[in-house]
């Protein structure tokens, strides 16, 4: 199907529509849609006037992805906004023609999602938040907040291949620090509990791998970690901030502030083959002490220092 976004004329007879497909429930986005709102108003879309978002949420629940992105694509959207490796592989299952802006991938030339990024070919680009890039330094961290850290607890839902490659990741730096490593999958709400106590039982840390399904439950993971006695390493600052130990990634604010310049692009006639992926810089390290101080670790000075955020 053609899309009116690679043929729209400048007299804009009717609205642009942006179909927003939200991989998480609203409230777990909440601080990242209105810069991406913001944005779009700074560039002279204005909601309910030039423009039209249709958002759709799903709590996580990867298997209604791709009935809303065909949804979508029935109805000719210009350009589908998503964020998420799983959501955005099911926006490229729904279509090859409507343009597809992800906020944020973790790997997105290793998921298959585009060619390079330079030239992301297709009709896909977006922003690369290199969660799987930064896994080791990650691990470097939570080594240093956890002295003497030998057992490793690693929790994701591995139907996503982000999370398998952030796995992957993990497990070969630490390898490297001499840091055994057990794999707790996790694909549904029900199989946190016994997943989170089988890893308290022999593990000194949990690293957690982030997708939709783990971040619309964070609160309940970092919860059960903390009640367990495990400090956890996350990928973003939302997770640090629903009671994690750690967390050491880029902004989301920052990176759908940055979306909606790429969908400004497109709507304006560019085509995502030719807009190059663009790569989130300036990760920051956010730490909870109120988490530390009830799990009694002793955040090392160095980490402190080094915290761009400390709660």
């Amino acid at each position: 199907m053609a899309t009116r976004g690679y043929v729209r004329q400048q007299r804009w007879e009717r609205p642009a529509v942006i179909g927003f497909l939200g991989a998480t429930k609203q409230s777990a986005w909440s601080e990242f849609v209105p810069p991406f709102e913001q944005r779009l108003r700074e560039l002279g879309w204005i909601d309910g006037h030039n423009l039209e978002i249709d958002y759709r949420w799903h709590d996580g629940q990867s298997n209604r992805y791709v009935k809303t992105a065909q949804g979508f694509a029935g109805r000719g959207v210009d350009v589908i906004v998503t964020a998420g490796t799983s959501a955005v592989a099911a926006a490229k299952k729904a279509s090859k023609a409507i343009p597809i802006v992800f906020a944020a991938a973790g790997d997105p030339v290793g998921s298959g999602l585009v060619k390079s990024l330079a030239k992301p070919g297709g009709n896909i680009t977006g922003i690369s938040n290199g969660q799987t890039d930064l896994a080791s330094k990650r691990l470097d961290l939570l080594r240093d907040a956890v002295p003497g850290l030998n057992e490793l607890a690693i929790l994701g839902n591995r139907t996503s291949h982000n999370v398998q490659l952030e796995i992957a990741a993990v497990q070969k730096h630490a390898r490297k620090l001499k840091i055994n490593t057990t794999i707790y999958n996790v694909r549904h709400e029900s199989e946190l509990g016994p997943a989170i106590k089988q890893a308290a039982a022999k593990a000194q840390a949990l690293y957690v791998c982030t997708d939709p399904f783990v971040t619309h439950n964070r609160v309940a993971i970092n919860t059960m970690a903390a009640a367990a006695g495990l400090p956890t390493m996350n990928a973003f600052r939302h997770f640090a901030e629903a009671g994690g130990l750690m967390s050491y990634g880029p902004d989301f604010r920052v990176l759908f502030h940055h979306a909606a310049d790429i969908v400004d692009r497109i709507l304006r006639g560019g085509k995502p083959a030719d807009i190059p992926v663009k790569q989130a810089t300036n990760p920051e390290l956010v730490v909870n002490l109120q988490t530390a101080k009830a799990l009694g670790v002793r955040l090392p000075k160095s980490i402190r220092r080094r915290a761009d955020v400390v709660r």
